[in-house]
């Protein structure tokens, strides 16, 4: 609990702490689909029950996410977070002694048990330490970790995935997490709302709180807007590194680490990006971060396509560097878009329900539905679908524009 005034040097301490868990997080998210070509050959999947692995995660981090967030508006967040971490870094390391597909199956489904706890409860948590005029910029550096971890995961998986095998990927990502479970535990928190914080806000009405989501137009639209894009962003990042196997003729280390050299640079570019940009945009106009993420989606999709077509590795390589840059955009503004527009006392619940339903129409289904159509059309026809998912994104950004200003004055006050 936070016992006096949180320093700027502390907050700072908080910030790096947290993502760099969230960047674990991603590398043992991503790892998987790294020795995605490893593990089809040794177990003898068909992209149909390869892409389910991608899925079980999926599957149980949005289903324990509403759990997550219910417990994180009433109890201890840094104990969310630091046990969340237990887990999921666990998980990994025992997949990495599964010896066939059901037990690789359920050790993947674990991970999104651990992962769900600290997701829910992060993004509010890291929020609350810093004013809400910077919110879009401190969301986009916790947010790096997205590609930097992905980077990683790609890179890694590769490396030892090729060299000493997937089992060994596996173990020995995820030992790290289990060194940073009790600096997090011990982490000061801010209130909740942080400096705006109130009594209201402390307490709230939860239940009407809860119900006042699925009324409050620019949380729904945000959050279809996330999920299209997490049905395009998770099919592709799971997809991608088999994309570059099979088509482009790479091998497991050169593949993952050319497509997480990529990601880690489009990627950290795009993130600061969008924030840096969404937060000027926003002082101007009540919906500037909403624009940023529309047009980055809209301008995105082509690039997306691009990327999928080309015949020549240089421009499918070029193609998805630009495509990850202005897709990353959006990263820092639609989770600040969720932080302004709910009431501080069910925020936690607020990333819970956005979680359950970006997944469940995003990367819970994407993955195993590309690995179908790819066992049936192949998998560079299979892809094609993910850039028209992007551009639904940017649309549902636009029209999530129209009620957002209203939404963020009915939070705040």
């Amino acid at each position: 609990m936070n016992t006096g005034p949180i320093s700027t040097s502390y907050r700072r301490y908080a910030l790096g702490l947290l993502l760099t868990v969230n960047m674990l997080n991603y590398i043992d998210r991503q790892v998987l689909f790294a020795v995605f070509p490893l593990i089809k050959i040794d177990l003898r999947l068909s992209d149909t029950a390869l892409g389910f692995l991608g899925s079980a995660f999926m599957l149980s981090y949005m289903l324990f996410a509403p759990l997550f967030g219910w417990l994180g508006d009433h109890w201890s967040r840094t104990k969310l977070a630091s046990g969340g971490l237990v887990v999921w870094s666990l998980a990994t390391v025992l997949a990495g002694f599964a010896p066939g597909y059901r037990t690789l199956l359920a050790a993947r489904a674990t991970v999104g048990v651990g992962e769900a706890s600290f997701g829910t409860v992060s993004p509010g948590l890291i929020s609350d330490f810093f004013p809400k005029e910077r919110r879009g910029q401190i969301l986009a550096w916790f947010y790096v970790a997205i590609p930097v971890g992905s980077a990683l995961g790609y890179l890694l998986g590769g490396v030892l995935g090729q060299n000493y095998g997937w089992h060994a990927a596996f173990m020995l990502v995820g030992i790290p997490g289990l060194l940073l479970a009790i600096p997090i535990s011990l982490m000061r928190t801010p209130p909740r709302g942080g400096e705006d914080a109130s009594p209201q806000s402390e307490k709230g009405n939860i239940s009407a709180g809860y119900a006042a989501l699925f009324r409050n137009r620019s949380f729904v639209f945000n959050t279809l807007a996330m999920a299209a894009m997490t049905f395009s962003i998770g099919g592709l990042s799971q997809w991608i590194p088999s994309f570059l196997y099979r088509i482009h003729s790479l091998d497991v280390a050169k593949g993952n680490t050319l497509f997480g050299a990529t990601t880690v640079l489009a990627g950290i570019l795009g993130t600061l990006a969008g924030g840096w940009l969404g937060d000027r945009w926003q002082k101007s106009n009540g919906k500037g971060y909403l624009l940023v993420s529309g047009w980055g989606f809209l301008i995105g999709a082509p690039f997306a396509a691009w990327a999928i077509l080309a015949h020549g590795l240089t421009g499918c390589m070029t193609a998805i560097f630009i495509a990850e840059f202005f897709l990353f955009l959006n990263t820092g503004p639609l989770n600040t878009v969720i932080i302004n527009v709910t009431n501080p006392a069910v925020r936690a619940m607020a990333f819970a329900v956005n979680i359950f339903f970006i997944h469940a129409l995003g990367d819970a289904v994407s993955p195993s539905i590309l690995g179908w159509l790819s066992d049936q059309w192949g998998l560079r026809n299979a892809l094609l679908i993910t850039p028209f998912a992007m551009a639904l994104a940017g649309l549902l950004c636009f029209v999530c524009g129209r009620f957002v200003v209203q939404d963020m004055a009915q939070a705040e006050g």
